[in-house]
């Protein structure tokens, strides 16, 4: 068993809104102890972003990081913790995502579920695709340019 949230799964909303969270992704969340499932509107994709202790240490980490009275800690607070909700995961493993966590993301009828070490993103699967060709195409581009930068170190071979 991991400890990290790896993969992706794509599943339907059953007739009462209900999904399934990944059995391999229930096992992280089950190890790492947290009651429910925290989850949150990302800052800047329409995804949600979930977890739950590790997640919430990351936040707690990032806040901080600044003053509790500066415009920074009150803006990342206000959007982290203020529109946050805990999920509960009934016995078969479903959660039920509220209407305002549907909206941000999207969600209709099918969700996917992707995989980022310490949280997950729950995502439209239509709109994860386009994420999905749009973060290769960067990578591409950013390996091109790494590959034409970088220079052999003494030793090294070309294979």
């Amino acid at each position: 068993m991991t400890d990290r949230f790896v993969s992706n799964f794509t599943n339907r909303l059953d007739a009462k809104g209900r999904v399934s969270i990944p059995a391999s992704f229930r096992a992280v969340l089950a190890k790492d102890g947290y009651e429910g499932l925290y989850v949150h509107p990302s800052l800047d994709l329409e995804a949600l972003d979930a977890g739950g202790h590790a997640l919430r240490a990351t936040i707690d980490d990032i806040l901080s990081r600044f003053s509790p009275f500066s415009d920074e800690w009150e803006s990342l607070s206000t959007a982290l913790n203020g529109t946050s909700e805990v999920l509960k995961v009934d016995p078969e493993g479903r959660i039920m995502l509220s209407g305002t966590l549907r909206a941000h993301a999207g969600i209709v009828d099918a969700v996917t579920f992707v995989g980022h070490g310490h949280k997950f993103q729950i995502w439209e699967p239509a709109r994860f695709q386009a994420h999905l060709e749009a973060a290769r195409s960067r990578l591409r581009n950013v390996k091109r340019t790494l590959g034409s930068h970088m220079t052999m170190t003494p030793g090294a071979t070309g294979a």
